[in-house]
């Protein structure tokens, strides 16, 4: 395999040696991470806040900027998937298995213990899904979108490498093809591998949940690995099958149950609560999204540590998720014009997470505020089967979910391993099986040890973490691609505003 870069090599021991010492002293391992997430919430807060309130604006800038007519790929290429085909791909990979996860819970944790608001109150309600679309929404989806972007105009553009590396060349010039470059996509790839893991061990715990209300299956870390083991195994073999038919049939089929799920619990939910509520906090949501963006809370140690635990670790896990994510989306976006895909990835599967959290949220909201059962006695990863326990068509409302977090499971890591694949074989556009089977067993494990080490704090810590270096790479890609893309804008000749025609001399 002379693919192989020195970057699979040098990953894949850091990560052999997180495994070992996570599994060797566990209690060790939670407490040393915990302190080191705790240092960079405290420290750092200001800076997520800041660097990814500049992405969202630069994502819009694009969409009106006269920029937005450059192509991803040359003046002839055509896209290489539908539109229905290319939305399910970068949704799937996105978010889908967070979204089955969190749609329930976020929106009843902000209501039980919110950022401002009393809680429980009408106020607290509204709050909690405000706060639900601030968290799921432009700002998770405009650091996805940027980094793919870069990827996806070097690669196809400029012809360069498809590594989070090449597309600093604007900046460190041929030293991107050094240690430099090498040190680049070994943060990248560390922190794809945390990312990913993080969420399996998320998708394991949930699907657990299920299995327990169906089926009475204990819920605790056997359990969970027996599914991480199974999961494996399937997202290995789809893997092997490669980009154009494992992960497109998966893609497609986690649609159709996405949509399916989605329309059973529309209906057996508050229906017209569920209509009213989406209204009403698509407006709060805009109303409030400059101060939501950059509240600190400095002065009250309650709100910090509210806003440290939920929009500091969001933050932090869309950025830790970011390489994994934009280079799938950059590979799957060629031929499309920038102002086209910043669209399609800002706007789109950001509209549909609000649908989704105001289907889910509302519904887990009113099932509380009745009385009826304390959704909080159960554990995170139970709260969405507890809710279908209380509705019609509760068994087949589980199943469906069961189905769609198994599949949305399966995508994430097929996804992740071509991904870690392209980043560890030079920017192979077909890496070698064997080296994408070898990174689905590192996060399958990372994802076992974690789990492990400290559950899902443990994971929660680990994000924060490996975000951290990632995120200055990514204020040096937002600089890289505005300076590449400005000199192209001035050798195109395009303009913000349209050249008036000269008036003709009179006779």
């Amino acid at each position: 395999m002379k693919k192989i870069s020195n970057v699979f090599y040098i990953t894949l021991a850091i990560v052999l040696a997180t495994v070992i010492l996570a599994a060797t002293m566990p209690a060790g391992f939670e407490e040393v991470t915990n302190n080191i997430k705790n240092l960079i919430t405290t420290t750092f807060g200001w800076y997520y806040l800041i660097l990814v309130t500049v992405i969202i604006v630069f994502c819009i800038f694009l969409i009106f900027s006269p920029i937005g007519a450059i192509k991803l790929g040359k003046t002839t290429d055509k896209p290489d998937y539908s539109n229905g085909t290319w939305f399910a791909m970068l949704f799937s990979a996105g978010m889908g298995i967070g979204l089955v996860f969190w749609g329930a819970a976020e929106p009843l944790a902000h209501y039980v213990t919110p950022a401002l608001a009393d809680p429980e109150t009408d106020q607290a309600f509204k709050e909690s899904m405000r706060y639900s679309f601030f968290h799921w929404g432009l700002h998770a989806w405009g650091i996805y979108a940027i980094i793919a972007l870069c990827l996806a105009y070097f690669k196809f553009r400029k012809d360069e490498p498809g590594l989070i590396s090449s597309t600093l060349k604007p900046v460190f010039g041929d030293r991107v093809y050094g240690p430099l470059g090498t040190s680049i996509d070994v943060l990248a790839v560390f922190a794809t591998i945390v990312g990913v893991a993080t969420t399996l061990g998320f998708g394991a715990a949930q699907i657990n949940g299920g299995l327990t209300f169906l089926f009475d299956i204990p819920n605790n870390f056997l359990a969970q690995s027996i599914i991480i083991v199974i999961v494996t195994v399937l997202f290995m073999i789809s893997a092997s099958t490669g980009l154009g038919k494992g992960i497109k049939y998966l893609s497609n089929t986690n649609m159709v149950l996405g949509i399916l799920l989605f329309i059973l619990m529309f209906i057996a939910g508050p229906t017209i609560l569920t209509l009213n509520i989406f209204t009403d906090t698509i407006g709060g949501y805009i109303q409030n999204i400059a101060q939501m963006s950059f509240r600190i809370a400095p002065l009250n140690a309650d709100h910090r540590e509210w806003i440290n635990e939920w929009t500091i670790f969001y933050w932090a896990w869309w950025l830790s998720w970011g390489p994994f994510v934009g280079i799938f989306i950059a590979r799957v976006s060629r031929g499309r014009t920038i102002r086209e895909f910043m669209i399609g990835v800002l706007l789109l599967p950001s509209i549909v997470s609000f649908l989704w959290f105001a289907i889910f949220g509302t519904a887990a909201i009113d099932v509380q505020a009745s009385g009826l059962v304390d959704l909080t006695q159960f554990q995170t990863e139970e709260i969405l089967f507890a809710i279908f326990n209380e509705l019609p068509w509760s068994a087949a409302l589980s199943m469906v979910a069961v189905f769609l977090i198994s599949t949305f499971f399966i995508t994430s890591a097929d996804s992740a391993t071509f991904v870690l694949g392209m980043q560890t074989t030079n920017g192979s556009l077909t890496p070698p099986n064997p080296v994408k089977l070898t990174w689905g067993l590192a996060q399958s494990t990372v994802a076992l040890i974690l789990l492990y080490s400290g559950g899902l704090q443990a994971l929660e810590n680990a994000l924060i973490i490996a975000a951290l270096p990632f995120s200055i790479i990514m204020a040096l890609m937002l600089f890289s691609i505005y300076k590449s893309l400005n000199i192209e804008k001035k050798e195109l000749g395009l303009h913000f505003r349209p050249q008036m025609p000269k008036k003709k001399n009179k006779s």
